[in-house]
């Protein structure tokens, strides 16, 4: 016993973790953005919740399509599992504090080599009871078990990360989807109004033809106007159908059972705050998930350099042992063993080596991907604050440009009537006119869409007045 006590006090002395404890590398990163003009700085919110930043854009539909996503997605149901089978793995690492104990009751009937020394003399046939117990526990000198703990705590967290940057994802793309199919809807409507005008020309068109006023060939100028906007509504068609599959598949449904009715008008455009600082990115889901692969990737270093040092285990058994099962359960039947093993592989050709540099490897690579990750988000946010600034004067001055086309327009279909210029002209601000409300309704959704983008590039929200 005195030898066992020496050892308990050897592993109180000497235990510890062997490999780099986790310090988080440091990423230059700005105080505001770029593009943001004179923002101020805020502290770090990579714990602060994120509303349902969807209802920014005051479209109930849309609301109760986006709630679907967390329930319905399948996209998000995997990245749920996923994280589960982080937390299990956790638990079984978990485990390894404790000691493993088992029991067993095993029966035998058999014959052993006879030592009777007589010719012939058969073996005695005997029957064995056996019921037992074992026990064994890893003493954890040199940090295995907790380095291993502490990367799948690492990983766990990035499972719960990464089920966070599903179901962003998911919800902004459902926004983004739901933005282009409204956009559809408008430019139909548009297209609609269109038809009937060119309609009403068309029959015009034929009446002065008829009259004797036109030539025929305003009559085909006008049919054409008139065929090739119905090619454009008829493609319009196609594509929302596409884009109504789409929501179908991320809120978790056939596009059989889908269907989604035209609205009036768009979402509406949120206001960019007055202040959104550069730290808003820690929030963000991605970032996290790669910083805590980082974290999991640095213990597993330690966990590949315990392996050099040699791995104390205590175990224990007994039980009882008897021909008889009545009998089993007897003192003098009883038998039991109890002691420490230390154990050291001496030579295994490099593989320990090149696990530990294969873990180094692996704590390189998360840490490049970590910098990059966090680079990649800086970039998706100024590009879209720079879209967000640039299409607001874009749509400005686009919108001049569709109220300028009207009304040429007017006086071209005018100067018509009155005989001053050919249908020609007529065609060509018509098409001019059409072409300029549609370029407005694309300038007006693509600001939605990058509105969209950069909510979801800040993490789900930002600060509001």
């Amino acid at each position: 016993m005195k030898t066992y006590a020496a050892l308990f006090a050897l592993l109180l002395l000497t235990g510890c973790a062997v490999g780099p404890d986790y310090r988080r590398p440091e990423v230059a990163t700005p105080a505001a953005f770029k593009e943001a003009g004179a923002w101020k700085p805020a502290e770090p919110q990579d714990a602060a919740p994120r509303g349902n930043w969807w209802e920014i854009y005051g479209d109930a539909e849309l609301n109760g399509l986006v709630q679907q996503v967390e329930v319905s997605n399948q996209n998000v149901a995997a990245a749920a599992a996923q994280y589960r089978q982080a937390l299990a793995a956790l638990g079984a690492s978990e485990a390894g504090y404790y000691p493993a104990v088992g029991a067993s009751l095993a029966g035998s009937r058999g014959a052993a080599a006879s030592t009777s020394g007589t010719p012939g003399a058969a073996a005695p046939v005997r029957n064995t009871t056996r019921l037992s117990y074992s026990a064994s526990w890893e003493a954890d000198v040199w940090g295995r078990i907790g380095r291993g703990v502490e990367s799948g705590e690492a990983a766990a967290q990035a499972g719960a990360a990464e089920l966070r940057l599903a179901t962003l994802s998911a919800q902004a793309t459902l926004v983004q989807t739901y933005v282009q199919l409204r956009v559809n809807d408008a430019q139909q409507r548009l297209l609609a109004q269109t038809l009937a005008a060119y309609a009403r020309s068309l029959q015009i068109t034929q009446n002065r033809y008829e009259a004797g006023i036109a030539g025929r060939v305003d009559v085909a100028q006008a049919e054409t106007q008139l065929n090739s906007t119905q090619a454009q509504a008829i493609d319009l068609r196609a594509q929302r159908a596409q884009l109504e599959h789409a929501i179908a598949v991320l809120v978790g449904k056939a596009p059989a059972d889908f269907e989604l009715k035209p609205a009036a008008g768009l979402p509406v455009l949120p206001a960019l705050p007055a202040a959104l600082p550069a730290t808003l990115l820690e929030r963000r889901p991605d970032i996290a998930a790669a910083e805590r692969r980082m974290a999991a990737a640095n213990a597993q270093i330690g966990v590949a350099q315990a392996a050099f040092f040699p791995a104390l285990t205590f175990s224990s058994s007994g039980g009882y042992q008897d021909a008889s099962l009545a009998q089993l359960v007897a003192l003098p039947n009883r038998f039991w063993s109890i002691g420490p093993t230390l154990a050291l592989t001496l030579f295994d050709a490099g593989a320990r080596s090149a696990q530990k540099e294969s873990a180094l490897a692996g704590y390189d690579k998360s840490v490049a991907t970590y910098r990059q990750t966090v680079l990649a988000a800086f970039q998706e946010v100024e590009d879209n604050l720079a879209a967000l600034r640039q299409l607001a004067e874009e749509d400005a001055v686009q919108q001049a440009a569709a109220h300028s086309a009207a009304t040429a327009l007017a006086l071209t279909e005018n100067q018509y009537r009155a005989g001053t210029v050919s249908y020609l002209n007529v065609v060509v601000a018509q098409a001019t006119a059409l072409a300029a409300q549609r370029s407005s309704l694309d300038v007006a959704g693509r600001r939605l869409l990058a509105s969209s983008v950069l909510l979801k590039a800040l993490g789900g929200d930002w600060p509001r007045q």
